[in-house]
C-alpha cells in the first residue's frame, strides 16, 4: 500500500513542549537573579551555585545508575534547576559541605525517594532548604551585607534582613530603590525584586507558566498585609514592603509554580495560591520565623492532591442534568 493507515494512541497533536525545553527555560529566567547575586555577593554566590548544581546532578546520576538502575536523565535540566533554586535560597557565605548536604537531601529525599521527576509531592529545592534551616539555623540566617563585586566568602560582613528588622523592631528599613535593585540582606536569589520580575515576564511570555499562581499569592499577601497596615500602621509594615522583601517573589514565581507539586486546574491554582499567601502572612506576622514562604509552599504542596481531587474541569461534551 502506498498510503498505509497508521494507528497510534493519543496525543496525535503535539505542542512542542518538553521537559528539557521547560526546565532550561526556567533556568534562563533565573539568569537575571543569578547575575544580581554575582554583583552583590561576588565569589560566594559563584561558589555556592556551582557546588549546589554539581552536587544535585551528581546525586541524581548516582541514584539512577546504581540504586534505581534506570535510564540516566540528568541532562533534562531538572537536577540543574533544583541546584540553582537551592542555591538561590541560601546565604552566599554558606559552608560548602552544608551546601552539598542540602543538595543530596533535595535530590535524594525530596525527589528520587518518590521515584524521580513527576512523582515527588514536595518541591525538592524547598525540602533541601527547610532541612538546612532546621539543622543549621545560625548559618542559614547569617546574611552577608550586599556589596558590589564582593570578593569575601566565609568572612563576609553580615547584617539583618528587612523582615528580621520588622520582626525585632530595630533598624531603619531600606528605601524602595534598594528593594528593587538588591541592596538588602537576604538569600542570594531574593534580594533583587527587579531581577525576579524580569524572570517572571520571561516565563509568562514564553508560556512556561501561567499567571494564576503568582498573582493569587501576591494579591493575597497584599490584601491581608494591607488590612493589617490599615488597622495599625505603626505595628505592621506596608503591603509593598512585604511584596518586595524576603523570598516571596522567588517563591511565587519559581517555586510555587512547579508543575509536579502545584494543582492542574486554574481554580485549583487560585485556591493553592491563596493558601500560600495566607500561611506566609500568618508566619511572617504572628510566627517565630521572620519568613514563611518556604513552609507555606510545602504545606500547600501537601494539599495539591486534595485540590486536584475536588476541583476538576468540566468533562468535554458532558450535558448538565436539568432535574426534570
Amino acid at each position: 500500500m502506498n498510503n498505509p493507515l497508521i494507528i497510534s494512541p493519543s496525543p496525535h497533536i503535539h505542542s512542542g513542549d518538553s521537559i528539557p525545553k521547560n526546565m532550561y527555560g526556567v533556568l534562563i529566567a533565573l539568569v537575571p537573579a543569578f547575575l544580581a547575586s554575582l554583583y552583590f555577593f561576588g565569589v560566594g554566590a559563584l561558589i555556592i551555585t556551582a557546588v549546589s548544581v554539581i552536587s544535585c546532578v551528581l546525586c541524581e546520576f548516582l541514584i539512577q545508575k546504581y540504586l534505581l538502575r534506570k535510564e540516566i536523565s540528568v541532562w533534562d535540566g531538572s537536577a540543574m534547576l533544583t541546584g540553582v533554586l537551592l542555591a538561590m535560597n541560601l546565604p552566599s557565605n554558606f559552608p560548602v559541605w552544608m551546601t552539598v548536604l542540602g543538595a543530596f537531601v533535595a535530590i535524594g529525599i525530596g525527589k528520587m525517594t518518590f521515584g524521580g521527576l513527576g512523582n515527588n509531592p514536595f518541591n525538592p529545592a524547598l525540602v533541601g532548604r527547610v532541612v538546612l534551616l532546621l539543622s543549621f539555623p545560625v548559618q542559614m540566617t547569617s546574611w552577608p551585607v550586599p556589596k558590589a563585586w564582593n570578593t569575601a566568602y566565609l568572612d563576609a560582613e553580615t547584617g539583618a534582613t528587612p523582615l528580621a528588622m520588622l520582626k525585632d523592631h530595630f533598624g531603619n528599613l531600606p528605601d524602595m530603590t534598594d528593594f528593587l535593585i538588591g541592596r538588602i540582606g537576604g538569600s542570594m536569589g531574593e534580594v533583587s525584586a527587579a531581577a525576579l520580575l524580569i524572570g517572571l515576564a520571561f516565563l509568562l511570555i514564553r508560556k512556561i507558566i501561567t499567571w494564576h499562581i503568582p498573582a493569587s499569592i501576591l494579591a493575597t499577601v497584599f490584601v491581608f498585609t494591607g488590612i493589617l497596615h490599615l488597622t495599625d500602621s505603626a505595628a505592621y509594615a506596608s503591603p509593598v514592603i512585604h511584596l518586595l522583601s524576603g523570598g516571596l517573589l522567588l517563591g511565587a514565581v519559581f517555586m510555587a509554580t512547579d508543575y509536579v507539586t502545584s494543582p492542574m486546574t486554574k481554580g485549583g491554582m487560585w485556591v493553592y495560591g491563596v493558601g500560600i499567601g495566607i500561611i506566609t502572612v500568618v508566619i511572617r506576622v504572628f510566627g517565630a520565623y521572620p519568613e514563611g514562604v518556604s513552609f507555606a509552599i510545602l504545606i500547600m504542596n501537601a494539599f495539591t492532591p486534595l485540590i486536584n481531587t475536588f476541583i476538576k474541569p468540566k468533562r468535554f461534551g458532558k450535558v448538565k442534568k436539568t432535574g426534570k
